[in-house]
């Protein structure tokens, strides 16, 4: 996917636009997701860690059974195999659809124009650090071009997606685009469909949402990606008893 330089206004407008959203439902009471969480065809649970996060032993054990993998035809064309990178006792994480061009050259997941608007979401809109949350893709190698990837790459490439997740144990799984929500919902609809509601996965709940890069060339949704993330948020104190960080105020 291309990609285009992301600049500091408009996520400063990002934030001004969290800030309105929020006082407006502060206004009428607390925050609560619309609709009961549907029930979906969810994939087949992964194993998951007897309890609390898996922490680093676990990913490096599932990075260490990935190795120098050739398992798709990736694996020609690849620089580097971009396995994920943040909290391993991350609480939110953020699964994309593959790597670019900076992230085949660098190893890190989200590094180009699309992982800094992701990175200045987060800060701005979650309140987080990047370090707080996990990311990664659901393939860990560039396809060609920036193509989309094949379903036989997608199948070879999932499972290592998985047990991350069944490692790491997040309460909220964010799926950046069409690929990811698919691939972890085990679903053919859209985007469109399907964003705006918390899915049931795998004892924790997924959020869809729009991909950075989309974004990036399609700005007028960037206000359907804010309702997102304040699900994100009222989601996370629902699950963790906790609320994240109160979004700044804009000074007058």
């Amino acid at each position: 996917m291309s990609e285009q330089p992301i600049s500091a206004d408009e996520v400063t407008d990002l934030a001004a636009d969290v800030r309105t959203w929020l006082e407006v439902h502060r206004s009428h009471g607390a925050y609560q997701p619309t609709g009961a969480l549907p029930v979906l065809a969810a994939p087949a649970a992964q194993p998951r860690a007897p309890s609390g996060h898996g922490g680093a032993q676990g990913l490096a054990a599932v990075r260490e059974e990935l190795g120098d993998c050739q398992r798709c035809g990736l694996c020609s064309t690849r620089n580097n195999i971009v396995f994920g990178e943040g909290s391993e006792n991350a609480d939110i994480v953020f699964v994309g659809e593959g790597p670019g061009f900076h992230e085949d050259q660098s190893g890190a997941p989200f590094v180009g124009a699309a992982g800094e608007l992701l990175t200045r979401i987060i800060n701005n809109v979650l309140r987080l650090d990047r370090s707080d949350v996990y990311i990664c893709n659901v393939v860990k190698c560039r396809p060609p071009e920036n193509r989309n990837p094949e379903p036989g790459e997608v199948s070879a490439c999932s499972p290592f997606l998985r047990q991350q997740l069944a490692v790491i144990q997040p309460k909220i799984v964010v799926a950046l685009g069409r690929f990811a929500i698919q691939t972890l919902l085990g679903t053919q609809d859209s985007v469109t469909r399907l964003r705006g509601t918390a899915h049931p996965f795998d004892g924790a709940v997924l959020i869809p949402t729009y991909h950075p890069a989309y974004l990036l060339r399609n700005p007028a949704d960037k206000r359907k990606t804010m309702d997102d993330m304040m699900l994100v948020r009222a989601e996370y104190e629902r699950a963790t008893g906790r609320a994240l960080p109160a979004v700044a105020r804009k000074a007058r």
